[in-house]
């Protein structure tokens, strides 16, 4: 006789922890803080997400998004090594622009693996190595996000159909894995710098991010081909 069938694990539970009004550059938004606790997840996943609402997102329209993972580096001590900060103020000045949307701000810093792991892997990056190549030699994943938490964040705004605004493929498969509906891309071209060309061309070529070539730009003084 057979035994009972295994049980599947019960996803982790959603928590929308606090809420209120956030005035900023582009606009007010509504800064929603989740708790995600996902036993699974890599240590460097922070356990807590925020979502910034603009106007009527649960009208069954499709609803621009963008799905942002933190980068204090850039954000907040100004990194010239990514383009996570233009990235974001280009979300939000698009939502801003259409008068409704959501950018879920996830924190999965340096791509999931937390911020020592990262300053760890820009030394390596200092050293020679791209960024897959740093986390490799760390033996860390190249890529440790996941995105379970943001369907479930945008399943709690009743949103189900995306605009979504992203270079990268991994994010509008998973979220179309996880029953959220994709109904258009948004490129979010930020044009390089000499301190990003090289991270934005190993993207494009090693990561499948759907990026123009990368042409760094002249040095100071050069002339311009």
């Amino acid at each position: 006789m057979n035994g009972p069938l295994p049980t599947q694990p019960a996803a982790p539970p959603l928590e929308r922890l606090a809420e209120a009004p956030l005035p900023t550059q582009f606009g007010t938004f509504q800064v929603i803080v989740f708790r995600y606790r996902d036993p699974s997840a890599h240590p460097g996943l922070s356990d807590e997400h925020l979502a910034l609402v603009m106007g009527d997102v649960a009208d069954g329209d499709p609803v621009p998004v963008r799905m942002h993972s933190e980068c204090l580096t850039s954000e907040v001590l100004g990194s010239l090594k990514c383009d996570c900060k233009d990235q974001l103020e280009a979300a939000q000045r698009h939502v801003a622009q259409r008068g409704r949307g959501v950018i879920l701000y996830l924190r999965q810093e340096g791509r999931g693996i937390g911020l020592a792991n990262k300053i760890r892997a820009y030394a390596l990056q200092a050293a020679g190595a791209d960024t897959i190549e740093a986390n490799e030699l760390l033996h860390l994943p190249v890529d440790a996000r996941q995105y379970d938490v943001a369907a479930r964040m945008l399943q709690s705004l009743d949103v189900r159909s995306v605009e979504l605004m992203t270079n990268n493929p991994d994010k509008f498969e998973a979220l179309e894995k996880l029953g959220i509906r994709v109904a258009k891309r948004i490129p979010v071209h930020i044009p390089a710098n000499e301190h990003s060309a090289y991270y934005l061309a190993v993207k494009r070529e090693r990561m499948r991010h759907l990026l123009p070539e990368v042409v760094p730009p002249s040095p100071a003084g050069s002339p311009a081909e």
